[in-house]
């Protein structure tokens, strides 16, 4: 049935994270494996079902309850009920185990979710498998989708879960919040892998459209969990969730239907969501009180910036200032080339170019692409070797179609 399996998906992604979640929590987060295992068997339980019976009148509800029996039938079939969950939850009586229920409470749920937000953000895994785990555990992802956002195979994701999961074990890490004298600085990497998570949708590689809105939604959801709670609705954490919400806002005029890249100054700004910028700015006020600046502050100024369409000198002038502001607090090529673009539109192409030549990116196919631009209307044959060589590094055949349209207008009679 058409409609069951439609459920079914959004079910999947809704509810799998909270699932694993409450279920990591009650057994521990070394069996983290055996949660996801019985949701997983969960699912395929309400396939299975639900195509003959029809979908139940409360789908998740069902869901919580299957899903608490075959967790209590899991531990108890394996004897590890009796041999290492008593012990570990120092409880005395199997009996009273007996009679333990799964509590999938909207407040236990939200509980569950940031102590397994801020497990899997731990330092000491490593951080592309933060985002892994993050995809799979927090925003309910399949491997097959992990797999082609990081353009890899299901095996690679597998073994890099595997190792990640290993980590939570070998290093002990336990499902809970830091204490408070800790939890603003153990928030740092928390936001860091959100952040990591929305560029991979906002700057993704994938062909999947679909994919790529989710991941950037699914990114705001844990922000907006964290906004949410009063220990970690911390000014960083809105300065982050208003970054968030500017960007977002222009999703749809980046892409034509055929998922060509639509460049900032040839969007249309009809299509900028502006319900999301009104947000952006609730959040972005929220982010000036107390006084850490942090670089999602500076981005999320930069951000706003970029939703107001008029082209002025002195918009151009207060992004060149903000990105000079950024670099000093944290420095990366990425920003470098950035602010290059912002050099240009204020001073022109011949000191941008005299500071992008600086920055020798070689292996950066937007190097070569911003290169490219700053001559067009210098040296075409010049800027059209720039525009190649930026063709030979991109890794996607959207990037290299939009390249090869630059080459192009190269030689038309109006440049």
């Amino acid at each position: 049935m058409e409609q069951s399996r439609d459920v079914l998906k959004q079910l999947f992604q809704k509810e799998f994270s909270k699932m694993v979640a409450v279920i990591s929590k009650q057994f521990g987060l070394q069996h983290i494996e055996i949660a996801e295992d019985v949701v997983s068997e969960t699912f395929l339980t309400a396939a299975e079902t639900w195509e003959t019976n029809g979908i139940p009148l409360n789908p998740a509800a069902w869901l919580y309850a299957v899903a608490k029996q075959k967790t209590l039938y899991y531990f108890r079939r394996n004897k590890i009920f009796e041999e290492k969950v008593i012990p570990a939850i120092s409880i005395e009586r199997s009996d009273e185990m007996e009679e333990m229920k799964l509590d999938f409470s909207n407040e236990n749920i939200r509980d569950s979710q940031l102590q397994m937000m801020f497990a899997i953000c731990n330092p000491a895994i490593a951080s592309e498998a933060q985002i892994g785990l993050a995809l799979r555990i927090l925003c309910g992802f399949g491997i097959d989708e992990i797999a082609e956002a990081f353009l890899s195979n299901k095996e690679t994701v597998n073994k890099r879960l595997f190792r990640a999961r290993e980590k939570l074990r070998t290093e002990k890490i336990k499902m809970q919040l830091p204490p408070a004298g800790e939890i603003s600085k153990r928030l740092d990497n928390v936001l860091h892998i959100i952040y990591l998570l929305f560029n991979e949708g906002y700057y993704s590689k994938t062909k999947n459209q679909i994919l790529q809105k989710d991941f950037c939604i699914e990114a705001m959801r844990l922000c907006m969990m964290l906004t949410d709670f009063e220990r970690t609705d911390l000014p960083k954490t809105n300065a982050l969730m208003a970054l968030m919400c500017f960007h977002a806002s222009r999703f749809n005029a980046r892409q034509t239907p055929e998922e060509s890249l639509i460049l900032y100054d040839r969007q249309d700004e009809t299509l900028w969501d502006q319900e999301l910028i009104r947000r952006g700015m609730h959040y972005l006020n929220l982010s000036m009180q107390g006084n850490e600046i942090t670089s999602y502050h500076i981005e999320a100024q930069i951000a706003f910036r970029h939703s107001i369409k008029k082209d002025t000198r002195q918009k151009w002038i207060s992004i060149l200032d903000l990105y000079d502001q950024l670099l000093k607090i944290n420095y990366s090529p990425a920003v470098a080339l950035n602010r290059i673009y912002a050099l240009y539109k204020v001073h022109g192409p011949q000191l941008a170019l005299l500071e992008a030549e600086l920055l020798k990116l070689e292996n950066n196919h937007f190097y070569f692409l911003i290169l490219g631009e700053l001559y067009s209307n210098i040296d075409k044959e010049l800027a059209k070797s720039h525009f190649q060589h930026a063709c030979s590094l991109a890794k996607t055949q959207t990037e290299k179609s939009e390249i090869q349209k630059k080459i192009g207008e190269l030689d038309l009679p109006h440049k």
